[in-house]
């Protein structure tokens, strides 16, 4: 069904897209899960949400359970939100000076390096050491205020070379790493998660699907700028100072499923998280930048964003329709418009191969 033609690589000028069987069936989503996300960097938090001793944040990288956490030494360490016991969660949601990590199921706790400290009644239990038992830890970078981490870091790309030339693009005014006014909002869509990831990576669909979002956007100087890593939609942007003002609209794609939407004053993230094969959630966590005091403009960004994602996720859910139907066949892409999804498309085929 999946032939290895299928996977091997494509010039853009003659590219098509990806099979419709990488987008149905187990098969396709233990490939993913397996090849892409097992295999790569993934943002779970940005440091307001770590700021004191003992906050944590809960994250899933894949199957994962995860849990980001900072320590009393003041270093943020991201662990398997497993226990060793029998695999319960040591947080269930995100929370703030915690003193420990406790497991929710039968009350063993760990430090907040991940060192078991104590487990109920085992005291007397032949062959068993506190001491040898701690949660398995994960390789975690902080960059631009945003963390993440990945399961292996061995098999995922160099973090410089995974963020290079970003810093140099957004600039140090931006002061990323002090906006705050977290909000969260998430979405659970019928469609997989490349499916969704597709969409993001072209401006193709913009004047046919986000008519409001057209407006603010110079469709004819839209561009897309590709790294070995990610890829950035820029266009120019106009609108009301009751909204973002005038400025540059910058759209990162950081492989696989983390994208970052700067616009003036505003940094939103959103993660790409599979549920199954034609089943994904996707979460936005939006901060704003300090002179962004008011409420009614952070209201109105995010009144707008749920509109733009609403119009995304009805196409994303046709779409996966039509790729289940058994009437698609892979069709070409438009090289101008299309080049961030032939990028992510080649990254795909070599994480497939490899």
């Amino acid at each position: 069904m999946d032939s290895r033609s299928d996977f091997a690589p494509q010039p853009l000028d003659t590219a098509t897209a990806l099979a419709a069987h990488c987008y149905v069936g187990t098969e396709s989503l233990e490939r993913d899960l397996r090849n892409v996300f097992a295999r790569s960097w993934q943002f779970v938090a940005h440091v307001s949400q770590l700021a004191g001793t003992g906050d944590h944040v809960v994250a899933r990288i894949g199957n994962l359970p995860v849990i980001a956490v900072r320590g009393d030494d003041g270093e943020i360490r991201a662990f398997h939100n497993v226990c060793r016991h029998r695999a319960g969660p040591l947080a269930q949601c995100d929370g703030i000076g915690a003193k420990a990590l406790r497991c929710r199921y039968h009350g063993w706790t760990y430090t907040l390096e991940g060192q078991l400290r104590s487990a109920p009644e085992m005291k007397d239990v032949q062959a068993f050491d506190i001491s040898e038992i701690r949660l398995p830890r994960l390789a975690l970078r902080v960059w631009q205020g945003l963390v993440f981490v990945a399961v292996d870091e061995a098999s995922a790309p160099d973090f410089d070379a995974f963020v290079a030339g970003i810093d140099a693009r957004i600039g140090n005014d931006r002061g990323l790493e002090h906006y705050g006014h977290h909000h969260r909002v998430g979405y659970d869509i019928d469609c997989n998660w490349k499916v969704y990831v597709d969409n993001y990576l072209e401006g193709y669909h913009v004047p046919h699907v986000h008519p409001e979002l057209n407006r603010l956007l110079d469709y004819r100087s839209y561009r897309t700028e590709l790294s070995r890593w990610h890829s950035l939609q820029w266009s120019p942007l106009e609108s009301s100072d009751s909204l973002y003002g005038n400025g540059d609209a910058l759209y990162y794609w950081l492989w696989p499923a983390t994208m970052l939407n700067i616009l003036p004053g505003r940094l939103q993230v959103n993660r790409v998280l599979p549920l199954g094969p034609d089943r994904c959630r996707v979460e936005f966590d939006t901060w704003y930048s300090p002179d962004i005091s008011d409420e009614a403009r952070r209201q109105a960004d995010i009144d707008f964003s749920d509109e733009v994602q609403h119009e995304d996720i009805g196409i994303c859910v046709d779409v996966q329709r039509g790729l289940t139907s058994g009437s698609y066949v892979a069709g070409r892409l438009n090289p101008l418009r299309e080049s961030g999804v032939h990028h992510f498309h080649e990254l795909l085929r070599e994480a497939y191969r490899g």
